[in-house]
């Protein structure tokens, strides 16, 4: 399909998509003259995925293309890929070295992880993202002086290894290692919200049972 046809099919305008091409979020076309190129499902489908990611994952440019370019790396394990496309997500912010809750809230970590037997976590540490995103989470709970022990924790923790078995379990659906690599950050940035949202209305639901009054 030419430019205008790519255009029409996925909603996004010809010059965000020059945008998309000069950033190299998105791959060349076929070039078939000097100032034509035709483009194909691929970049369709990678161009949804771009547009997903940038306006519903609110992910900077430079990120998104950091953790696509992740997908394509073919020098990479599967599992090195698709922890490298989430790494370049964006995360929260860490926690404070010298801070003593971030201390105590580190040995938290480490316990919950040894209990749930993810050792490739514990294995990771600081190193992994959402390991200091989660030592800072627990830091403030500390600080605040609100429930973080070990089995409050781990009803969480319980939940998201489930979450993390069906998340899988879809993006195996998918052929290929960067169309895997590509769902699980498709799926991580928003599924995010999704998550979020069902909380909350549980907590309604949850809430509006126990306190009627």
């Amino acid at each position: 399909m030419r430019l205008a046809e790519l255009s029409e099919r996925s909603g996004v305008p010809t010059a965000t998509i020059k945008y998309y091409l000069r950033e190299r979020l998105l791959p060349p076309g076929e070039r078939i003259t000097a100032t034509q190129a035709e483009y194909g499902e691929e970049h369709l489908r990678r161009l949804r995925l771009v547009r997903s990611l940038i306006q519903v994952g609110r992910m900077p440019v430079a990120t998104a293309r950091e953790a696509l370019a992740a997908a394509e790396d073919e020098s990479l394990s599967q599992n090195a890929r698709m922890g490298a496309a989430v790494w370049a997500l964006p995360q929260g912010p860490g926690s404070d070295e010298d801070d003593p809750h971030a201390a105590r809230a580190r040995e938290q970590v480490d316990a919950v992880l040894g209990r749930m037997g993810w050792s490739y976590g514990q294995e990771l540490g600081d190193t992994s993202p959402a390991y200091r995103m989660l030592v800072a989470a627990i830091a403030s709970l500390d600080r605040l002086d609100y429930p973080h022990d070990t089995e409050h924790l781990l009803v969480h923790a319980r939940l998201a290894g489930e979450l993390a078995v069906a998340d899988l379990d879809l993006v195996e659906t998918y052929d290929t290692p960067p169309e895997r690599v590509e769902a699980v950050v498709a799926l991580t940035v928003l599924y995010e919200p999704v998550l979020l949202s069902l909380r909350r209305l549980a907590q309604t639901e949850e809430s509006s049972r126990r306190f009627k009054e």
